[in-house]
């Protein structure tokens, strides 16, 4: 187990363990993953209402067609990081099946470290300025009748990468814990 026995001089707050930091990030994945799913079905159902309206009726939506694609881009910008909490994440695991925990350990820690971390902070870096610059026009749909909050969808972008990193933190310090087990003699 993880913890940092440090106390803040000024205010005499013990700074809680790295385990439970850890076990916030996952709870805060599974309220996350809780709210994201409720997408799919909204979805589902905008589609067939599009179809209907399409096909039934002769007529479109293009705010209701755009919605599809916010609740699409939702589910994806926001899954990634609920997919990595519950393991689901994609991995090639040729040998990674037949290794260990410990094993399993260094190379989850290790991958997060020097891939998702550093790509994370990449896609947010990067895309604050064209987040900015798209809340600063209050960008919209260029579609007549199409959703004025492309600058809402477009936020996405570093919420995901925020998202992702602090569950691949949780992940990294979760692996550190089992590292620092005592192996079996």
């Amino acid at each position: 187990m993880i913890t940092l026995h440090a106390t803040d001089k000024n205010h005499g707050i013990r700074i809680m363990s790295l385990t439970a930091l850890s076990g916030k990030i996952d709870g805060l994945m599974i309220r996350l993953e809780r709210v994201t799913l409720w997408c799919v079905p909204v979805m589902a159902l905008l589609v067939f209402c599009i179809v209907l309206l399409r096909y039934g009726f002769n007529t479109g939506a293009i705010a209701a067609q755009e919605s599809v694609q916010y609740l699409h881009a939702t589910v994806f910008m926001l899954g990634a990081a609920i997919a990595l909490s519950a393991d689901q994440h994609v991995r090639v695991d040729i040998f990674y099946r037949s290794f260990s925990s410990r094993q399993r350990a260094w190379v989850n820690t290790l991958g997060h470290i020097v891939f998702t971390l550093p790509l994370c902070a990449l896609i947010g870096w990067g895309s604050l300025d064209y987040v900015v610059d798209s809340w600063s026009a209050q960008e919209a749909s260029p579609e007549p009748g199409g959703l004025p909050l492309v600058f809402v969808l477009k936020t996405l972008i570093p919420a995901m990468a925020i998202l992702l990193g602090l569950q691949a933190t949780s992940q990294v310090i979760r692996g550190i814990s089992i590292l620092q087990q005592q192996e079996p003699v």
